[in-house]
């Protein structure tokens, strides 16, 4: 008896599926691969949101998200879980679970330890981040011995002022901007195809939709990754 690639998937997957399976860097096992992974989101609100959004219209067999806030009036401009807080000894254990790492949050410090997790457990992480009219997101992998982390680009220890969407507002866009790459970079991750934004940043503008790109090369001397 012969199989075909289609054996892993049902019907209704095939058809559900069908524009993905269509594209030629995915296929059937593509979207397999998709269907089979583990994403942990962090963060679901205005960059979760359409995360968890595209990861789960795309297929993603298990999505974790992770967030201790509650939505009230403020997030509803923009906002379509495991309701806790993501300290360091939980996300060791999250982080050590997933293919893919996606931190929507709003603060270095849940940053960093999201990074220090991901490195730890050499996990891709998805970053970004968006306050007022500019954006940003990355990938950092540090499988590949090349490429920085989170923390090459900001050091734990430096002074980096915290700007935040309760104080600063927000371009109610942008983090839909953002968010979609993010899922992009993620399901790309995921499927292996195509290749990622490890070791570039690309920033946006949204007053003027200007995008500008800087290469990023992992620091010997970083804290969190340097000695690995």
């Amino acid at each position: 008896m012969t199989h075909d690639a289609n054996d892993g998937m049902t019907d209704e997957q095939l058809l559900r599926y069908s524009r993905h399976i269509l594209l030629d860097e995915l296929g059937v096992e593509g979207q397999q691969r998709l269907t089979a992974s583990h994403a942990l989101v962090i963060g679901a609100g205005g960059l979760g949101s359409p995360v968890a959004l595209y990861l789960g219209t795309a297929g993603v067999g298990t999505i974790t998200l992770i967030d201790h806030d509650t939505v009230d009036l403020t997030n509803l401009q923009r906002q379509i879980a495991i309701q806790e807080r993501a300290d360091a000894a939980r996300l060791d254990v999250l982080v050590e679970q997933a293919d893919v790492v996606i931190d929507c949050s709003d603060n270095f410090a849940t940053r960093h330890a999201v990074n220090a997790a991901c490195v730890a457990h050499a996990k891709p992480l998805v970053s970004g981040a968006a306050i007022g009219f500019d954006g940003q997101v990355s990938v950092y992998d540090t499988r590949d011995a090349a490429n920085p982390c989170y923390a090459c680009l900001f050091p734990p220890d430096a002074a980096f002022e915290e700007t935040r969407c309760a104080t600063m507002g927000v371009f109610a866009p942008l983090v839909g901007i953002i968010g979609t790459i993010q899922a992009a970079e993620a399901l790309k991750l995921l499927a292996g195809v195509g290749s990622s934004l490890a070791g570039r940043l690309q920033m946006v503008d949204a007053r003027s939709m200007e995008w500008t790109e800087i290469r990023l090369a992992r620091q010997a001397g970083c804290a969190v990754c340097g000695a690995r």
